[in-house]
């Protein structure tokens, strides 16, 4: 039961730090800014203390931990597959722009007739 307190006084400070945003309209914008982001803080600080934040917060840095061990392509394994890409857009380009005029002077021309001069 504590937990969900705890959540809704989360949520409850994050809605009030967006509020301040906008109950200081009159205000310069760093401090609207600042109302946004210490309730933000507030609210995550709530948040930790919770059964579910703590899990959030452990499957947070097991993520961390397991983009860490990506193995990212090369400069030139990058360069390679960006080429192949554009190769293959612009061949499919060329062969939808001759579909297209194929098709087009099939109905128009022989089909209908209608750009005859």
């Amino acid at each position: 039961m504590a937990d969900k307190f705890k959540f809704a006084l989360a949520v409850l400070l994050l809605v009030a730090g967006i509020a301040g945003f906008y109950l200081l309209a009159e205000q310069a914008m760093i401090l609207r800014v600042l109302a946004v982001m210490a309730g933000t803080a507030l609210a995550a600080g709530v948040a930790w203390r919770t059964e579910q934040g703590q899990r959030f917060f452990v499957f947070a840095r097991e993520s961390a931990t397991e983009a860490k061990k990506v193995v990212w392509p090369s400069r030139k394994e990058t360069m390679q597959t960006t080429g192949m890409v554009f190769a293959f857009v612009v061949v499919m380009a060329v062969f939808l722009w001759l579909t297209d005029k194929s098709l087009e002077w099939l109905m128009y021309d022989l089909v209908l007739g209608w750009r005859k001069s």
